[in-house]
């Protein structure tokens, strides 16, 4: 049971984190095609779209699996089937109800984004790609609940599968679509991305396709449990839908608060902006925040999201157990293997912004400083995501509603007037201590629960910042000289300079850790005897 978990997570760690990559690595084509203002409209449709997927993907999978898992356990498998056949329909009509207040609310959205002619793009502009994105949402929350079933019982691949599928296929009608629109029908740039933002329904469709494929493939061994299953038990659907929604909401709450604070600054910036008599830069500017340096940030968050999906059952088999010593060296190696790993590659981001910004898309100083300002914040990102998943683990869903919302109403709150006084950075500012606040009583929550007490962790923390000041010193000091000796120039020099800097600081930073023992401590025996073997911790 304890492999085919590990396998389970490992299947759907490796397909969040490949549907992850290339949702970042599309960009960069994307990008070369409709250029810097046409991408800024995409990302107004591409916020409100990615709160639809956030919400379908990462609470009712989760929550379904969770309650069909329950009574398969019990061998119950009619009452799975009885959420499974009533859920279809529900989601069906939820899927439609939300494609028409989407479809119906993009001029008013679009209204809340413009605030000044001086913009770039018109309400109507906004309004259009957001109807298009909308027709997703008619076939993603049938996706949600297709994969919820598949895992319940404990099949994940097709989970993993369809992730990859879908997103496959939308980058392909995204960058073929645009390309044929902009290059060979000669239409406008925002054609192209009123095209782009469709590919999310198509995309949606070739996950349902591959979905099906695997409920025909499975369909006997269901069949088979459910002829020798007891009849479905006497909990009603509204008894059934009353466990399951207080399953999602923290779920859902985990997977949308990253989209939502983006919407906050969607819909704050721009007006913001005009007060200080920002208008004419303002589209271009939450572009760089909201979409193309987001995208960047998320990669060291892509670390931590997959120990979160480990987390949730280890913890969880340690704390019911009431086995202490398990729950303090869980949460130990949690804490600083997240630290260890995402550290070091914020730092990288933030010394290597312009040739990251300038590999990924061009040549940009105010963009490349947006990257450098905002990379800190995914330390906050990934230690939000793992605190999260703790407290699921141990039931304390209340807490993750109570913090997420809280966090969030202090960036409300703080956001216009930081915007004001910082303008792109006052809204980097704001949701770094909406999060810190979140985080903060995330950690005291857990560490109340859990009674856990660990000086480790804080002097361990106090060593990979040392590490990580060395090897910010000899990345800088590297990347100065090469800057020094030539300007990088075009998209691939910049990236042999990325890779040259990012050499330099995995060998530092490597060998500080192996040196001292830290990487062996974290990783385990297998890594001690690998580095004795060429040479290290002999």
């Amino acid at each position: 049971m304890a492999s085919n978990l590990l396998k389970g997570t490992a299947i759907l760690t490796i397909g969040l984190f490949l549907s992850k990559a290339l949702g970042l690595l599309y960009v960069i084509p994307f990008y070369a095609i409709v250029g810097e203002k046409s991408v800024g409209l995409y990302q107004y449709a591409y916020i409100p779209y990615n709160l639809a997927l956030a919400v379908a993907v990462s609470g009712a999978p989760l929550a379904i699996s969770k309650f069909v898992s329950k009574y398969n356990a019990l061998g119950d498998y009619a009452t799975g089937r009885k959420l499974m056949k009533s859920g279809m329909v529900i989601m069906s009509l939820t899927g439609l109800l939300s494609f028409l207040a989407l479809f119906f609310l993009a001029t008013p959205i679009a209204e809340l984004v413009i605030k000044d002619e001086e913009q770039i793009f018109t309400v109507q502009d906004i309004a259009t790609v957001i109807r298009w994105v909308s027709f997703a949402l008619l076939a993603v929350p049938l996706l949600s609940i297709a994969r919820g079933f598949l895992q319940g019982y404990q099949k994940f691949e097709p989970t993993s599968v369809s992730q990859l599928i879908e997103q496959i296929v939308r980058i392909i009608v995204v960058l073929v679509g645009a390309f044929v629109v902009v290059n060979v029908l000669d239409l406008s740039p925002r054609i192209a991305v009123q095209f782009a933002v469709f590919a999310a329904f198509i995309g949606a469709l070739a996950g349902l396709w591959s979905l099906y494929y695997y409920w025909k493939k499975y369909q006997d061994e269901f069949n088979y449990l459910l002829s020798n299953s007891p009849p479905a038990s006497s909990v009603s659907l509204k008894q059934i839908y009353t466990e399951v929604l207080a399953y999602v909401l923290p779920f859902v709450l985990v997977g949308t608060i990253n989209p939502i604070y983006q919407f906050v600054d969607m819909i704050t910036f721009n007006g913001a902006m005009k007060s200080i008599g920002l208008s004419s830069v303002s589209d271009l500017y939450l572009t760089k925040l909201n979409f193309l340096t987001h995208k960047i940030v998320m990669i060291p968050v892509m670390v931590a999201t997959g120990f979160s999906m480990a987390l949730i059952s280890i913890i969880t088999k340690d704390y019911t157990s009431n086995n202490q010593k398990g729950v303090t060296r869980s949460l130990d190696q949690t804490y600083q293997i997240m630290l260890f790993l995402t550290i070091p590659m914020v730092i990288g981001l933030i010394v290597l912004n312009n040739e990251v910004y300038q590999f990924l898309y061009e040549y940009d100083v105010a963009g490349a400083s947006v990257l450098a300002a905002y990379a800190p914040v995914a330390i906050l990102f990934a230690m939000f995501t793992v605190t999260a998943a703790i407290l699921q683990g141990i039931d304390h869903h209340k807490w993750i509603v109570f913090t997420s919302l809280l966090g969030l109403l202090v960036k409300m709150l703080i956001n216009i007037p930081l915007i004001k006084l910082f303008e792109v950075n006052g809204a980097i500012i704001a949701t770094a201590i909406g999060y810190s606040v979140a985080v903060c009583i995330n950690l005291f929550v857990i560490k109340k629960a859990l009674n856990y007490k660990s000086e480790m962790v804080i002097r361990r923390l106090f060593l990979i910042l040392a590490f990580n000041a060395v090897m910010f010193a000899g990345v800088w000091l590297t990347n100065k000289g090469l800057n020094m000796a030539h300007i990088p120039v075009g998209r691939w020099q910049a990236l042999l300079y990325v890779m040259i800097g990012s050499v330099v600081g995995m060998v530092i930073y490597g060998f500080l850790a192996f040196k001292s023992g830290l990487a062996q401590q974290l990783f385990g025996d297998r890594l001690t005897r690998i580095m004795k073997r060429i040479g290290f911790g002999g």
